[in-house]
């Protein structure tokens, strides 16, 4: 596959390729210019995750503000989409944590 295909891949199959090739270079199986391929190949798709990742936490946010800006009724709470690297690909975390209203 070449970036373009990369391009048209969801988020989870780009997940599930990343993880595959990370899965690969631990092993240490691969000569030394595959390994170097799949990491530029992995380094891509890691971008790849990250903008859909963001694309999407700006699209929950435009839901939560509503068309006139301001916070709506709908979802009394944030929605949070973190990103952790730890070396290995990544990893996302959503949660959603309702606010306590005092009224």
């Amino acid at each position: 596959m070449e970036q373009g295909d990369i391009e048209q891949m969801s988020f989870e199959a780009a997940l599930a390729e990343l993880e595959q090739i990370v899965r690969s270079l631990e092993q240490g199986q691969a000569p030394l210019d595959e390994s170097i391929e799949l990491y530029q190949r992995g380094d891509r798709l890691k971008r790849h995750c990250e903008a859909r990742l963001k694309a999407a936490q700006m699209r929950i946010e435009q839901i939560a503000l509503g068309p006139d800006g301001l916070a709506g009724r709908l979802m009394e709470g944030i929605v949070t989409v973190e990103r952790a690297d730890h070396g290995r690909g990544v990893e996302q975390r959503y949660s959603h944590s309702r606010r306590s209203s005092s009224r």
